[in-house]
């Protein structure tokens, strides 16, 4: 039985899994960071871990691997995979991995939007002393839709600044308004956090109505992906200047250099480092190697992909 993963800082720890449950003889661990580096044949490979933020296209390696059964993800979302995988292999995420990082994001930006860090660091390129009056997070009220583990984190890193949070997800629970109830909750948000998987639900979820719902002054977040909101809506309400818009992911991506989004003074974009951090790929082969163990063991494992996420 062969694992591939893609990262060498995972070899030790996936090693180490292996060794503990099975023979060496029995369970070859091989570094496969890019299609064009096969380490063998992909026959016999039973648990694949792709590289981080892979491209769809590298599912088509699947298709080689007539034994593959699990591909564990090093990234939170699992659109890329959903779909293109054989029946019998299943996909699990990196679902906890991200969630300080991607939070510190979230907050990272509120806190620079709000308080005009932008503005401030392209006057000090000008050499220019721009005092202004800024506005501030405290009291703010957020809606966080999305009410997953990255969500949680969000909410526990904004409660030091005293702002009301509200959570949305695609079903009310306990605490939690459905989807359904976005209209209605909009126009009481002073910021808007996305944070959902993509799919065919919330591909294009923030449109233009989603949008006409927003308050004067709102700030929409986008920390989920790029298809989520629909870019051609936004920035014809960025334009406006009604509202700000803050991303980390956009549609296209790269989003081209010659788009009206990356002029805008009410637009903030930085290009998918939400997760991109040194610890990514400790966490994340933490998780590859726990779930390892379970795949050796015949035990269930977590973070499997259902319904798109």
């Amino acid at each position: 039985m062969k694992i591939w993963i893609a990262h060498d800082t995972g070899l030790d720890a996936l090693r180490a899994e292996a060794r503990a449950v099975a023979p060496a003889a029995e369970v070859v661990v091989e570094l496969m960071p890019a299609p064009e580096e096969l380490p063998s044949d992909p026959a016999g490979v039973a648990f694949w871990v792709p590289p981080f933020l892979a491209k769809p296209e590298l599912t088509v390696l699947a298709e080689r691997m007539p034994d593959l059964r699990v591909v564990q993800l090093l990234s939170a979302g699992a659109d890329a995979w959903t779909g293109r995988l054989p029946a019998a292999v299943t996909l699990c995420d990196a679902r906890g991995v991200h969630d300080s990082s991607t939070a510190e994001w979230v907050v990272g930006v509120i806190l620079s939007y709000v308080r005009d860090l932008p503005l401030f660091a392209r006057a000090q390129e000008r050499g220019e002393w721009a005092y202004r009056r800024t506005d501030e997070l405290a009291g703010k009220r957020v809606l966080i839709v999305g009410s997953g583990s990255i969500g949680r984190a969000v909410e526990a890193r904004l409660a030091p600044f005293e702002v009301p949070v509200t959570r949305v997800a695609r079903r009310p629970r306990e605490g939690v308004h459905g989807v359904e109830e976005l209209p209605r909750l909009l126009p009481d948000a002073d910021v808007v956090v996305l944070l959902v998987p993509l799919t065919a639900q919330t591909r294009g979820l923030v449109d233009a109505a989603f949008l006409s719902h927003l308050r004067d002054g709102a700030l929409l977040v986008n920390a989920a992906r790029g298809p989520v909101v629909d870019t051609a809506a936004v920035t014809a309400e960025a334009l406006t200047g009604r509202i700000g818009f803050a991303t980390d992911v956009t549609d296209p991506e790269p989003l081209p250099s010659d788009h009206a989004l990356w002029r805008l003074p009410n637009v903030l974009i930085t290009p998918h480092v939400a997760g991109s951090v040194p610890a990514v790929f400790s966490r994340g082969y933490a998780l590859a190697a726990a779930q390892l163990r379970r795949f050796l063991t015949g035990a269930p494992l977590e973070n499997v992909v259902t319904e798109g996420y």
